[in-house]
């Protein structure tokens, strides 16, 4: 028998330990299932998906030990790969002769019995890896994609490490508004938006020839 640890809520502990595991996730290969981690000699990373999980799933986070028969059909790989349909005791196998299991899982195609549940512990809430692992130490991307609304101190941390360049001091820009020949390099450089008065641009040469013009 293989055994893995499944993460999820405190909250649908005793539903889990009740009815078993319900095949909600999506898997990458299709259909639908549970993704799990096989126990390792690591705790850390047995359960290295609980603080990356914590971003998804609100409140409390516990371990679900599970134990499945060796000849179960699953599919194992790390999350930014494809991953390979095999069998549990195999993806078990894998899993333990990688240099860096970090970032790898097994996906169950099916929901999990209550009696392959062999037991919930709870499990601390910051252990494992945030974002990718060795993200620690690097400059947290704060776009759109990497860091949803709602994620935990999402507003902190783009006010810290902005996605967006800091605005070019204004008299840079009039700067270069001076010297532009052309409309698209007016266009471009007011583009720029910038605090402050406009009255600056009340009047200035037309760069096609002629009278001054007001720029708009």
């Amino acid at each position: 028998m293989a055994e893995f640890v499944h993460v999820t809520t405190a909250a649908t502990a005793r539903r889990v330990a009740r009815s078993g595991i319900a095949a909600r996730s999506h898997g990458r290969a299709g259909g639908r299932g549970v993704y799990c981690m096989p126990v390792l000699p690591s705790y850390t990373l047995t359960h290295q998906w609980v603080r990356e999980l914590r971003r998804w799933k609100p409140g409390v986070l516990v371990a679900v030990r599970l134990r499945l028969p060796d000849d179960e059909p699953v599919t194992v790989g790390h999350y930014r790969a494809a991953p390979d349909e095999v069998v549990a005791a195999e993806a078990v196998a894998r899993i333990r002769g990688v240099a860096d299991p970090r970032g790898y899982e097994v996906f169950v195609p099916r929901a999990i019995r209550p009696g392959e549940v062999r037991g919930i512990r709870a499990v601390p809430q910051g252990v494992g890896w945030r974002y990718f692992p060795d993200a620690h130490g690097r400059r947290p991307c704060p776009c759109p994609s990497c860091m949803t609304r709602g994620d935990v101190k999402v507003a902190r941390l783009r006010r810290r490490f902005p996605h967006d360049p800091p605005p070019r001091p204004k008299a840079e820009l009039m700067g270069e508004l001076r010297a532009a020949a052309t409309a698209d390099e007016i266009v471009d450089v007011l583009g720029q938006r910038r605090r402050g008065g406009a009255e600056e641009l009340a009047a200035r040469p037309n760069p096609r020839g002629g009278a001054a013009e007001c720029d708009r």
